[in-house]
């Protein structure tokens, strides 16, 4: 089950990227079929390789696993962002945010 779930999120993360599993292969150091490999479930990274895979893919570990959260390399670039506000600026933001987020 896991592994099924750790596959269907890498290859929904590489596409989301505009990446070809080949080339995210060879970016990574690896052979042209490295990802296609994990994605298909016969075989996985070592521990070392999926930190790699994460940074690559600009994410930490945690946002990888987080499967509600269907673009985490936007969220981790807004994060960014938002750090460099100030407090009046992200009370604005958390306005609009608010009014796009309908609560039931």
């Amino acid at each position: 089950m896991y592994e099924e779930l750790f596959s269907r999120r890498l290859a929904q993360l590489r596409i989301q990227s505009g990446l070809s599993a080949r080339d995210m292969s060879l970016s990574l150091g690896q052979n042209p079929g490295y990802i296609n490999t994990i994605e298909n479930g016969k075989a996985f990274p070592t521990m070392t390789n999926f930190f790699y895979i994460c940074e690559f893919l600009h994410i930490t570990p945690k946002d990888f696993f987080d499967i509600q959260s269907e673009n985490p390399q936007k969220i981790q670039e807004l994060d960014e962002q938002l750090k460099k506000l100030d407090e009046r600026q992200l009370d604005t933001i958390a306005e609009l945010v608010n009014g796009l987020v309908k609560k039931p």
